[in-house]
């Protein structure tokens, strides 16, 4: 009897011990989530902002793991509680650290603090390129320091009101996504949108809304892949064993699929084009909506949960912009907000009694009880995050203030907020002053040494009589420059210079969409071939080109012809005529 007691301590402990290092990778994995949401978000947004917006995402977690030891994990994972609603601290991490080591705390610790900065870093995005640095510097503290250690105490901690009523919400649908997602609305309107997004009347209603696309969705699809690789430690680490983890891992690759073929498809037919930037939110959507259930639901649950996250966030996204005018660049509140709503209240309606979890949903029981339970829950949580939230919000503006001047919006929050001149070294406007050793560069002038230049037999000065120069402009589309060059090179024409462009006709372009806005294209790419001829006859090169470029559709192009003054071969020091000519 002893010995099996022994066993069963021995195996007990070192279980324990498996759970706490698998808990510590999982929280190593959603620590990576922040690259991800830095990505997203830097991607989704202009280039004179991602400096910022990359500080924002490194202190959102460094900020919140100070508030987080000083407070927050005492208040989230207290062990006595006043009638199940708030924590009373006891400090142990910070006044007795061996006792905390000896407890298995750590684990915990970390993997709790790596959940409070998710919540943390979702609202950056939806007030991006117009909020102060110091601002977004306090209420990332006080999310961590009390507004998410409570209520995720109620949810996950055993003396917490909901967790007691039986609510499920294994990895945070609810906890952090839906927290994240109203703390980024409240701040969103808060804040008020970018410059030039509405345009609005004498009497401020809105006419106009106006597309700002993101400077890199290369960037963008980078952070959602990021996001979607640690999505597995976030909703596996609290797994117990391999049969839920299998399970859950199922779960949490199903959904955000299906969301995103389902988003693919809506925006296919609605706007004529598959949706870009909107496909990657749904990614995002169905792992936010799969993340309460991931463990209660099963394969037809989680496309189910897929399916609806995938149509959800595109019309809460568009609303939100078309009809509600609150400007969220990156769709935090369409992917976190909505979707967290939608995948806590489908616990209470999707899951399965034979998944891991064991609960009762509507659909497989025809029992109310657990969506009940998940719909108070989700409520609760809402009303306290969105009270703590706009008395946050309200105190900040009345004293720091809450958004950066007009100014300093224009010039790009890299600059102005940080001394940063641009988050891409190559584009800072500095970069003329750099020193490329050039001093030994000799200028031709007048009769050029055989040691500088190759020897000219003339350099004759541009006078009258000489033969008319004519520049001929041809502006053509993309796909044509083959072509033209070759029938150009075929009649004699040995130079020319060529130029990516934008410009329109009459037309304006063409209607696109980005994220539901109508995009103003009114400026397509273009090349542009400059030629400048005095041997070849005009006419002969403007017919050729005619040939080749016609296709009796709009936008075939446009020929330009001027006159030239004259012509300086720089190398020669050759003028006119034989400043056109190759052969020395």
């Amino acid at each position: 009897m002893i010995t099996e007691e022994i066993t069963e301590l021995v195996q007990s402990t070192a279980s324990k011990e498996v759970f706490g290092v698998w808990l510590l990778i999982g929280a190593a994995l959603v620590f990576f989530m922040q690259a991800g949401f830095a990505m997203v978000e830097t991607g989704f947004t202009r280039a004179k902002n991602a400096g910022n917006i990359i500080m924002k995402n490194l202190m959102d977690f460094c900020i919140g793991t100070v508030a987080f030891v000083l407070l927050g994990f005492s208040l989230m994972l207290a062990e006595d509680y006043v009638l199940g609603f708030i924590g009373v601290p006891n400090l142990k991490i910070l006044t007795d650290f061996g006792g905390f080591l000896k407890s298995g705390g750590a684990p915990s610790f970390v993997f709790n603090l790596v959940f409070c900065a998710t919540a943390a870093t979702i609202v950056s995005g939806a007030m991006a390129e117009r909020t102060k640095f110091l601002s977004y510097c306090i209420y990332s503290g006080i999310i961590s320091l009390f507004v998410y250690p409570i209520e995720a105490g109620w949810v996950w901690n055993e003396s917490g009101w909901l967790f007691g009523l039986g609510f499920h919400d294994f990895a945070g649908s609810a906890a952090i996504h839906s927290v994240g997602g109203i703390t980024a609305l409240i701040g969103a309107i808060m804040v008020g949108p970018r410059l030039g997004k509405y345009i609005r009347d004498k009497a401020g209603k809105v006419t106009k809304v106006n597309a700002i696309p993101g400077h890199s969705i290369t960037l963008g699809a980078l952070g959602c892949f990021v996001l979607w690789f640690g999505w597995y430690g976030f909703n596996g680490a609290a797994a117990w064993d391999g049969n839920s983890l299998a399970s859950i891992f199922v779960t949490t690759t199903i959904a955000p699929a299906v969301a995103t073929c389902t988003t693919m498809i809506f925006t296919w037919i609605k706007n004529k084009k598959p949706d870009v930037s909107m496909c990657l939110n749904a990614s995002l959507a169905g792992l936010v909506g799969i993340t309460a259930g991931c463990d209660a639901l099963d394969a037809v649950g989680s496309a189910v949960v897929g399916l609806v996250s995938g149509l959800l966030v595109v019309l809460v996204v568009e609303f939100l912009d078309l009809r509600l005018h609150i400007d969220d660049p990156v769709g935090a509140v369409g992917v976190h907000l909505a979707n967290g709503i939608w995948g806590t209240i489908a616990v209470g309606l999707l899951a399965n009694p034979k998944a891991p979890a064991g609960l009762s949903g509507l659909f497989y029981t025809g029992s109310f009880r657990q969506l009940g339970i998940q719909l108070l829950g989700i409520g609760a949580i809402l009303a306290w995050t969105a009270v703590m939230m706009t008395l946050t919000f309200f105190l900040i503006k009345k004293t720091v203030g809450l958004r950066v001047s007009g100014e300093e919006e224009i010039k790009g929050l890299d600059k102005t907020e940080h001394g940063l001149p641009s988050a891409y070294a190559d584009f800072v406007p500095a970069v003329e002053h750099l020193h490329y050793g050039y001093e030994a560069a000799t200028a031709v002038t007048g009769d050029i040494p055989a040691a500088e230049a190759v020897p000219v037999r003339r350099v004759p000065s541009f006078e009258e009589g000489t033969p008319k120069f004519t520049k001929v402009e041809i502006v053509c589309k993309e796909q044509k420059f083959e072509a033209l060059k070759n029938a150009m090179m075929d009649i004699g024409i040995t130079g020319m210079t060529v130029s990516h462009v934008l410009g329109c006709g009459v037309q304006k372009g063409q209607p696109e969409y980005y994220r539901g806005v109508p995009l103003e294209v009114n400026l397509l790419p273009k090349i542009q071939v400059d030629i400048v001829i005095s041997k070849v006859p005009v006419r002969q090169v403007i017919e050729t080109a005619k040939n080749v470029l016609y296709t009796g559709h709009i936008g075939d192009g446009k020929i330009f012809v001027y006159d030239v003054e004259n012509v300086v071969k720089v190398r020669t020091g050759e003028e006119g005529y034989d400043a056109l000519q190759d052969v020395e």
